[in-house]
């Protein structure tokens, strides 16, 4: 199996992989190649999952009906 080392790498860079690591249970070496799986090979979805996913999210959603009126009053009442 091939071995990379990196060089150069910015402590805070490695601390945030360490925590990112510790959060899913793996290795910091685990970590960086499941982050370079997800970004060289990206999931592909279908259009119709993604918009499964986001009709299902818009439900989850109350809706917040906010008018004109409504803005115009709150700006009159000094609201930013």
């Amino acid at each position: 199996m091939p071995t990379v080392t990196i060089t150069n790498m910015s402590t805070e860079l490695y601390y945030e992989l360490k925590t990112t690591a510790e959060q899913h249970h793996r290795t910091v070496s685990n970590e960086v190649i499941v982050c370079l799986e997800e970004r060289l090979f990206p999931k592909k979805i279908k259009p119709e999952e993604r918009l499964a996913d986001i009709q299902a999210l818009r439900a989850k959603i109350k809706s917040n009906f906010v008018t004109s009126q409504m803005i115009e009053q709150a700006v009159a009442e000094g609201r930013p």
